[in-house]
């Protein structure tokens, strides 16, 4: 004999807790159909208040303004919506920072197309370039986050899954060893760029891949798609000192991002597009780092991609980058200070 619970009014046997409808055609309510309720609206409440619990975290300038809310994409916005964007940025800095920003909206050059160039013979693994980076752009002190990632590399191979990247030597170079820094590659066709669903990142006429921090809503794609481990992301409210402040800032570059986007290198475009080179580059103390304008045939970063051995990073991926690296006739020699490198402290 076979027991049911309940067998549905399909053979007439009755609800376990009373009739569903009435003679006279309305609901009846139930023990069941009441906790059910209760019980859902409770989940709902539980939901909501789940959902609205990170903004207890917020101050009253986390909160955005309406005319922050309304803002549209810098690729739409007019001369006057852009300035009058980064007035609201210049006060926002000023009253968080006690210092007024010299902020701007830097554009491309036509007929300019930016190519980086890094000679492998001469880094020595310092990383002045990685602290004169996150000087440069205002990067968060702590966490500390850094666009340039240099990777100890064994001599004799370019397997990136052989290199250390957390290497703590208490001096630079290791003879057996050489140093491979990675930064964005701000390629020719960048996945990052093809993966993101609001379009908050894009390629600039001159090749610097930007991105609009106002616009971006950190869902990251673009983190997961760069095969150079580029992108940056703020899991925290990044700490930056008002004394270790850059005030020299542009839109797309070095002002200072909130907490929930992405960031990245843009070859300091506040820097580059003015004339100036990028500030990794002058901290290098070999000289190991080249930059420049590639349309120019006479560029120095032209002479080297005409007459150096080039090594392009993860070329079968089609990303077509303007990060190149070199050697010259120095290597695989330069293993010690007095031919070519420069000792200092990792």
């Amino acid at each position: 004999m076979t027991t049911r619970i309940w067998q549905g009014k399909a053979d007439g046997t009755p609800e376990p807790f009373g009739p569903e409808d009435r003679a006279d055609g309305a609901a009846g309510v139930t023990r069941r159909n009441f906790l059910g309720a209760t019980l859902g609206a409770a989940g709902g409440l539980t939901a909501l208040v789940a959902a609205l619990q990170p903004l207890r975290d917020l101050s009253s300038d986390d909160m955005p303004s309406l005319a922050d809310f309304l803002q549209k994409h810098y690729k739409t916005m007019s001369p006057d919506e852009i300035e009058q964007a980064l007035q609201r940025i210049r006060d926002k800095v000023e009253k968080r920072y006690g210092v007024r920003p010299n902020l701007r909206d830097v554009r491309p050059t036509e007929g300019v197309e930016f190519v980086y160039a890094l000679n492998i013979s001469r880094c020595i693994g310092c990383r002045r370039c990685v602290h004169a980076c996150v000087a440069e752009n205002n990067q968060s002190r702590s966490p500390e986050i850094q666009y340039i990632r240099v990777i100890k590399m064994p001599r004799g191979t370019t397997d990136l899954e052989k290199g250390d990247h957390h290497y703590a030597d208490p001096t630079v170079p290791d003879p057996d060893h050489y140093y491979l820094p990675v930064q964005c590659h701000q390629c020719a066709n960048p996945p990052c760029v093809k993966v993101c669903p609001v379009e908050a990142t894009w390629q600039e006429p001159d090749g610097i891949v930007v991105i609009d921090y106002d616009w971006c809503i950190g869902c990251r794609y673009c983190e997961a798609a760069c095969p150079y481990w580029a992108r940056r992301f703020n899991f925290a409210e990044p700490d930056l000192p008002a004394e270790q402040l850059n005030p020299d800032m542009a839109y797309l570059s070095n002002r200072p991002r909130p907490r929930g986007v992405m960031e990245k290198c843009h070859f300091c475009l506040h820097r580059t597009r003015e004339g100036r080179m990028p500030a990794c580059l002058e901290a290098c103390p070999t000289g190991a780092r080249k930059f420049g304008n590639v349309l120019d045939p006479d560029s120095e970063v032209s002479q080297i991609l005409r007459t150096k051995q080039i090594l392009v990073l993860k070329e079968d991926l089609g990303t077509l980058p303007r990060f190149f690296y070199y050697f010259d006739e120095r290597y695989p020699l330069g293993r010690t200070g007095d031919e070519g490198g420069e000792e200092g402290s990792a």
